[in-house]
Formats: C-alpha cells, structure tokens, sequence
C-alpha cells in the first residue's frame, strides 16, 4: 500500500472512531432504533478512504449514512459529509457538490421528524446543529483553494517545460547554422576536388588508386551525415536516417579501403528501439573510422548479437594496438561511452591480449516498450 493511501485510511478511521465515540457518548434521546445508527456512522467515516478515488460516490455515501443516523435518533454533526465536500469539490465536481448540499440541508430537518423525536421547530435546529451552513461553505471554500493552487502549481509547471523546449530548439537551431557555415563548405570543397580528381584520371586512361576513390566516397557520405545532422537538429521530430540497416554498407566501404572486413549477424531482430538502433550504427562508424585512422590493422570483424534483452556489438581488428602501448581515449571513444551509457548499456574498449583493439557494447533493449 503506498503512503497516500495509507494516509487515507487513517484519517478514514480516525473519523470513524471519532464518530462512533461522539454517537456513544452523546446526550441525545434513546430511541429503539439508535443502535442501528452506529454502523451508519462507521461506514460513513470509512468512506472517506475512497475519496481520492471517488469524490463523487463518498459524498453520496456519507450524505446518506448522515441522513440515516439522524433519522433513527443519533444525534452526530455530518462530519464525515464535511471531508467528503471537501474532497469533491477539490476534484472540480463543484455543481454536484452544491447539489448535494442543497438536498442535504432540505432532508436533515425531514430526516430529525423522522426520528419521532423533535417538533417542526425543533427538527429545523436539530439539522442546523447537524450540518451548520458556515462549515458547509468553509468545508467546500478549502477545497476549492486547494485545487486553484494544484492548478496554477501545474501550469507554473508546463510553462518551466515549454520554455526549457523552445531554449532546447534556440539551441538547435544556432548549433545547425554553426555546424553549416563551419563545415558545410569544407566538406563540399573535399568532394569536390576528389571528384574532380578522379574524373582526370579516367579521362587520362590512369588507374584511380582506391584512396582517392575512398575519399570521394567518404565526401559523399560526410555530406549526407552533415545534412541529415542539420535536418535532424532544425527538426527535432526528424530521426537520423542511419541505423543497422546501414550497417553492411559501412562495412562495404571499409573494405574499398583494403581493410578485410566482415560482418556477422546472430539472433533474430526485433523491436529494436530507435535510440539503440542509431548508437549501434555509430559505434560500428566511429570504430571502423578508428582502425582505418589509427590501427593499421589488415582485418576488422564486426558481430552483431540480437539476444532478447540486449543488442550485443563487437568490434575486433588486429591492429598495432597492445596492452603496453594502448591509445588514450579520444572524442569518438567519448562519445561512443556517452551515447552507450545514456542508453544504460556498458561499454569496453580496449586492447585485446593477442594483439590489436576491441570494442564491446551491449546496449539494452526493452520489450515490453
């Protein structure tokens, strides 16, 4: 039982009893029927420890166990109505609650003839003693305070959202033109003249050695990367275009480059979440970039595992990388842990003790999401 309802319950009983002793040791007529108002005045406390749960039905509940042990002779003040007005009108059933009130007032001094017990002008003070109008309004004035509060509480709330949204998106957009007017050019120049240089050496007869053919390659890609970076940070609604699907093409141009690469691919996949299916493309990217940068490998492997509670990565080359001599962990690596660790996945990258470097990711996957 968590804490809120578990304070409903006490203060619920804590009515009750308080009830219950009021009724037992009042000094109001004895009637053949006066026990029967006992339990009324029991159920009417409990009661309330729906109220959260159902304003509506409590307030009737009570209004009636009220009705009822005044009716037999147990002469008791509507407490338990009280909180039960309270508690309605707090929920916003404000026009129900005036509604009930008002038949409530009516039927009190009904309910006091009833009983036998008072005449015409007796019973009209019986019900005022019962259900004094000032705490009737003071019980629903509480309640709706309480709830222009938790309203204007939330609001205050949704504005400290939306205005934390549009900084995120001001802060999108002024990273997007940065990334634009700093490398957009940079990167197109690059194409450009590979292009332009591999044109020439068709033109000449010339073999075109495979690093100016991976260069042009890599331009083409490093525009497309750029320009889905920049569609993605103007619109945050845009996923990046690349995922595992994308993952045998890059593994196709780390081959064009003379590195011996092969992917392996087990498990089934499915229901792979978007987010691990971007970091997964990235960190086979970033890793294969590294060994053709830095490793001076001549075989990379690439497994990817699809187990049912993870998606399991390694990255294997056999490059010069060796426990004595292992690289100090640069942007990529970084940005591979952050993104692995955002995702509450785990992350080794090391050298392997037979030599060269692995990476080791397994990023969790939720099935039920």
């Amino acid at each position: 039982m968590s804490r809120g309802r578990l304070g409903d319950w006490l203060i619920a009983a804590g009515v009750a009893a308080s009830l219950l002793v009021a009724g037992l040791s009042g000094q109001h007529p004895a009637t053949g029927l006066a026990p029967l108002g006992y339990p009324l005045l029991i159920i009417s406390g409990l009661a309330l420890a729906a109220r959260r749960r159902t304003p509506v039905a409590v307030l009737a509940v009570t209004g009636v166990c009220a009705l009822g042990y005044q009716a037999v002779g147990v002469d008791v003040p509507a407490v338990a109505y009280l909180f039960a007005v309270y508690a309605a009108v707090r929920a916003g059933h404000r026009i129900v609650t005036v509604a009930a009130s008002v038949i409530m007032l009516a039927a009190l001094p009904l309910a006091a003839l009833a009983s036998g017990l008072y005449g015409t002008g007796e019973a009209f003070a019986q019900a005022r003693g019962a259900l004094e109008l000032a705490w009737l309004i003071a019980a629903g004035a509480a309640g709706e305070a309480l709830r222009q509060a938790e309203r204007r509480a939330d609001e205050a709330e949704r504005t400290r959202e939306e205005t934390a949204r549009r900084r995120a998106d001001e802060e999108r957009l002024h990273i997007a033109r940065e990334l634009h007017d700093s490398l957009t050019h940079q990167i197109s120049v690059i194409k450009v003249q590979a292009e332009v240089a591999v044109h020439l050496a068709r033109k000449r007869g010339e073999q075109v050695p495979e690093a100016l053919l991976a260069i042009r390659e890599a331009g083409r890609e490093a525009a497309r990367e750029l320009r889905a970076t920049l569609e993605a940070l103007r619109d945050d609604d845009s996923a990046p275009p690349h995922g595992l699907d994308h993952v045998p093409e890059l593994v196709r141009r780390a081959r064009s480059t003379g590195l011996d690469a092969t992917l392996t691919i087990e498990g089934q996949r499915n229901g792979v979440p978007a987010a691990v299916d971007r970091t997964a493309y990235r960190i086979v990217q970033e890793s294969l970039t590294n060994i053709a940068r830095h490793a001076a490998a001549r075989t990379a492997t690439v497994r990817i595992d699809y187990r049912p509670d993870a998606l399991v990565i390694r990255i294997d080359d056999d490059g010069k990388a060796t426990s004595d001599t292992a690289p100090a962990p640069g942007v990529g690596l970084l940005g591979m842990r952050e993104r692995v660790t955002a995702l509450g996945g785990r992350l080794r990258a090391a050298p392997r003790g037979e030599g060269g470097f692995t990476v080791h990711a397994e990023l969790p996957v939720d099935r039920t999401s």
